[in-house]
């Protein structure tokens, strides 16, 4: 294994109606770097003000994890070939929709890079489609979207954690 990442996610109740499904799914996600994020629910699967249209969900992390991961390959390849990227932004979409198993699934990521380079060095429209390809076939998240996900319950049965 070449490493771990961590990420903790922590939801409280907080005396809201949980049985009556009258709680809140806003909740905290935080990395081992320390930053913390508000996490919630898409408004899109439910509703507000049970959802937080105003903090990240899985599904923009999903598509935003996707992107970044592209982009830091892209810039790499970029550097090595000695192209000096100034800009790069991307406007990606993500699509949910049922796949073949009859699930809902997010069915496709699109990345729309636009970058904008500098110098006397430029690089030939072939030479960036190149780089994106290269920068896809790179992608650890890319290359993880097939990955099993496992899922080793903590038991604290009866128990209130601290």
């Amino acid at each position: 294994m070449m490493a771990e990442h961590h990420a903790d996610i922590l939801w409280l109740r907080n005396g809201q109606d949980f049985l009556n499904q009258r709680y809140s799914r806003k909740h905290l996600l935080r990395f081992d770097g320390g930053i913390e994020v508000a996490g919630s629910s898409s408004p899109h699967i439910v509703p507000l003000p049970m959802s937080e249209a105003a903090a990240i969900d899985p599904e923009e992390a999903f598509v935003a994890s996707l992107s970044s991961c592209h982009m830091l390959w892209f810039l790499s390849i970029a550097a090595q070939q000695r192209f000096c990227v100034d800009r790069y932004a991307d406007a990606a979409v993500g699509e949910m929709g049922v796949n073949a198993e009859g699930k809902t699934a997010m069915l496709r990521v699109t990345l729309r890079p636009e970058v904008v380079f500098s110098g006397a060095h430029q690089p030939s429209p072939a030479q960036i489609a190149q780089m994106h390809h290269a920068a896809h076939e790179a992608c650890f998240i890319a290359n993880s979207v097939k990955t099993e996900v496992c899922c080793q319950p903590v038991m604290h049965m009866g128990q209130a954690l601290s």
